[in-house]
C-alpha cells in the first residue's frame, strides 16, 4: 500500500508538471501524460492486491451471516480459492500480453510497451499469495491481520 501511495504522489507531481509546462511555460512535457497513465496501472493494481490481503474486496457477507459458521467458513475458503484462480489468470494472461508487445515502445517514454502489463502480473501473483494466506489462516482458525491500519 505504501508503494501505491508513493505512486499516487508521483502521479500528482507528474500531472502538476504537465499542467505547469503546458499553461505556464507553453511547452508541455511529452513524457508526462504517458508516465501518469503508466503509474495509474501500477497504483490501482497494487492497491487491488492489498484489498485482497485486507479482505476488502466485495463479498456476500450479508448472505453468509444467515448460514451456520461451518458453512460460512467453507464458503469463505471457496471464495479465496476462486480469487486465487483469478489472480493466477492475471499472471498468465498478463505475461502473454506483455511478451507480445515487448518490442513496441511507449510513446513519449521510449520504454517497452510490455511494462504496461507488468503490474497485472505482479498484482496477480500477490493476489494468489494473499488468497493462500487467507485459506491457511482459516485452516488454522485465525484471522489475517490487515496490513493497512
Amino acid at each position: 500500500m505504501k508503494l501505491s501511495v508513493a505512486g499516487l504522489l508521483l502521479i500528482v507531481l507528474t500531472v502538476s508538471w504537465q499542467v505547469f509546462g503546458r499553461y505556464v511555460l507553453n511547452q508541455p512535457p511529452t513524457w508526462a501524460e504517458s508516465l501518469a497513465l503508466l503509474m495509474i496501472l501500477y497504483v490501482t493494481l497494487l492497491a487491488a492486491a492489498v484489498g485482497v490481503r485486507d479482505a476488502g474486496h466485495i463479498g456476500m457477507e450479508s448472505l453468509l451471516v444467515l448460514v451456520p459458521d461451518a458453512v460460512r467458513i467453507q464458503v469463505e475458503r471457496l471464495i479465496h480459492a476462486l480469487v486465487a484462480l483469478f489472480g493466477a489468470a492475471m499472471v498468465w494472461n498478463g505475461t502473454l500480453l506483455g511478451r507480445s508487445v515487448m518490442d513496441y515502445r511507449i510513446s513519449g517514454l521510449g520504454l517497452p510497451e510490455g511494462l504496461r502489463y507488468l503490474p497485472l502480473v505482479i498484482s496477480g501473483a500477490l493476489i494468489v499469495l494473499f488468497s493462500i494466506e487467507h485459506i491457511l489462516a482459516s485452516l488454522q482458525g485465525r484471522d489475517v491481520e490487515p496490513a493497512w491500519h
